[in-house]
């Protein structure tokens, strides 16, 4: 199973202090899309002691993210079997830390060294119960974006943390590589997403400035690297992969944004249009993203496309696999959702007696991660402290 972890960024406990503010106003999901032909029961999976929790990702069984200990005195990463109803303290590498990704028994996040300190990408065994600091590239700090099979990628700085690179970290023989630039070693590049043995991102070029990026595509195998070009503009990304193809954005001709996919196996681009700038996400011939504002579907095989939800409000898709899709939608408060790119289906899923909820990552037997409000604590809010949560789906009475 793929992995692409979304970008979280934490700052100590305060994102999950900040996760439990008040709502802002009195909308409540719309009544025609509130339900598909699938239900879903919300389950509080508590936390590790303190008043707040997060779900980031979820494989099988086993859900991960980050939770405040006993006295909200520190933010740890966790591991909660769902066959066993129990959340395991994965502790720290010195700091706090957040689990960010779960494939199988392996487990990946980021933890700060110290209070303080750097933060450094972490791999965690369910079988052995070990705790491993990835390391860098020589750089004070690592970022983790990537999972698939015993592949870990993401970015690194190197000595003096004036560049940084993209790297892939092999959880097999616990070796990192720097996987380079396409400006050379002085160039900078950050990896987005990896699928089987090639490794995506975005890199400086050679004799430009270094905010004017291409989208890449690295093989592990061939230790090669290509450039993904453009679609006639200056610049591009490369955001995310599913097998040989690669959706990212880029500067067009004329100037203008647009979202693309490339093909690795023949070198084909397909331009995506002006509604799929932001977020772009792939699997298998679905790609997803957003101008801003609304989420839509682009099959690749037929062009065909389609808006996710009611186009009311700011819909983000988190993640897609296969055909089911998991987001929020901002209209302002936020509603998790799932939605189908197959038939169009959308549902709101249940929070925990407060108003709002946050959808992360779905499992193969479709139950949902994220995190959903507590009854409020008083009559000044609509949300009480948000709790890790997951959505179980059973069909529709």
């Amino acid at each position: 199973m793929r992995i692409r972890l979304r970008a979280w960024i934490l700052a100590g406990v305060g994102l999950l202090a900040a996760t439990a503010g008040p709502a802002y106003g009195a909308d409540t999901p719309s009544a025609e899309w509130a339900a598909g032909t699938v239900q879903y029961s919300a389950q509080d999976l508590g936390t590790l002691g303190g008043t707040r929790s997060k779900a980031t990702a979820i494989d099988g069984n086993t859900v991960v993210g980050s939770s405040l200990t006993s006295g909200d005195a520190a933010e740890h990463a966790f591991a909660y079997d769902l066959r066993r109803h129990t959340m395991t303290d994965l502790g720290t590498l010195g700091g706090s830390s957040r689990a960010i990704g779960v494939e199988g028994s392996h487990i990946v996040g980021e933890s700060t060294l110290s209070t303080d300190g750097p933060t450094h990408g972490f791999t965690y065994s369910l079988r052995t119960g070990r705790l491993v600091d990835i390391g860098t590239l020589g750089g004070s700090g690592t970022d983790i974006t990537g999972l698939s099979g015993d592949t870990v990628v993401g970015t690194s700085s190197l000595p003096g943390d004036l560049v940084t690179h993209a790297f892939a970290y092999s959880l097999r023989t616990r070796t990192m590589t720097d996987l380079g630039s396409l400006a050379g070693p002085s160039g900078n590049s950050t990896a987005a997403a990896v699928s089987g043995a090639n490794v995506v991102g975005s890199s400086s070029l050679p004799d430009t400035t270094a905010t004017r990026t291409h989208g890449f595509a690295y093989n592990l195998r061939t230790r090669t690297m290509t450039d993904l070009g453009t679609l006639g503009g200056s610049s591009s990304t490369a955001n995310d992969i599913s097998g040989p193809l690669v959706v990212g954005q880029s500067r067009t001709a004329a100037g203008g944004l647009t979202g693309y996919a490339y093909d690795l196996r023949t070198g084909s681009r397909t331009d995506l249009g002006s509604r799929f700038l932001t977020a772009q996400l792939i699997s298998g011939n679905t790609v997803v993203g957003g101008d801003g504002l609304l989420s839509s579907t682009f099959d690749l095989r037929t062009h065909a496309s389609a808006t996710i939800g009611s186009g009311r409000g700011v819909t983000e898709v988190d993640q897609i696999a296969g055909n089911v899709m998991v987001g929020n939608n901002f209209a302002p408060n936020s509603f998790a959702f799932v939605a189908r790119a197959d038939n169009g289906d959308f549902t709101y899923l249940p929070s925990l007696g407060g108003l709002n909820s946050s959808a992360s990552q779905v499992n193969c037997h479709g139950v949902v991660a994220g995190s959903a409000a507590l009854p409020p604590t008083g009559p000044a809010t609509a949300n009480g402290p948000f709790h890790a949560a997951v959505w179980v789906p059973h069909a529709a009475a």
